[in-house]
């Protein structure tokens, strides 16, 4: 494994497995959510976004390990690189939990995230395209589209639970 991508919707845990993961295999980590969000959640264009991402592929030479989905704008360019495909596909109740929490946290200590941004309750909540129902539709979304579209390729890896991804985690990657 030289070239992971980590799937899955908000709460799944991707970061945190990815960053993981990266560590104990010697390799770049690189978040796509801090390629794509630029100042006041401003998105680059898919042209823009697929350059920014190869660059940082290619700046990872001995290998990488990427957290994100984002195939509308970047079509195959992780996925057809990609050696290794991790989908995080954990409960439904356990994103929401996961979610909430971590939303929860960053709200009350300001956290920053990419480019200045800054969550609050009425971009996680509110309107078509805030956070908690991004995932609501991304969960529903990938169990329906990715098991089809990824059945029978030998590179991916799907792990429906908490202890199925941190059993995976230790054999895959010896600490």
């Amino acid at each position: 494994m030289r070239r992971v991508n980590v799937k899955g919707t908000s709460g799944s845990g991707k970061s945190t497995f990815g960053e993981e993961l990266a560590r104990r295999l010697g390799l770049t980590y690189i978040e796509l959510d801090a390629l794509h969000h630029g100042p006041n959640w401003s998105e680059p264009t898919a042209e823009e976004f697929r350059a920014k991402v190869q660059a940082a592929m290619d700046a990872a030479a001995d290998g990488w390990v990427i957290d994100g989905n984002y195939e509308s704008k970047l079509g195959d360019t992780v996925i057809g690189a990609a050696d290794t495909i991790v989908w995080l596909d954990l409960p439904f109740w356990v994103k929401a939990r996961r979610l909430l929490r971590r939303t929860a946290h960053r709200i009350r200590n300001d956290v920053e995230l990419w480019s200045g941004n800054k969550e609050n309750w009425r971009n996680v909540i509110v309107g078509r395209d805030a956070l908690f129902w991004w995932m609501v539709k991304g969960h529903f979304r990938h169990r329906r589209r990715w098991p089809r579209r990824y059945e029978g390729d030998p590179r991916f890896v799907r792990l429906r639970s908490v202890d199925q991804a941190k059993d995976w985690l230790e054999t895959a990657s010896p600490a």
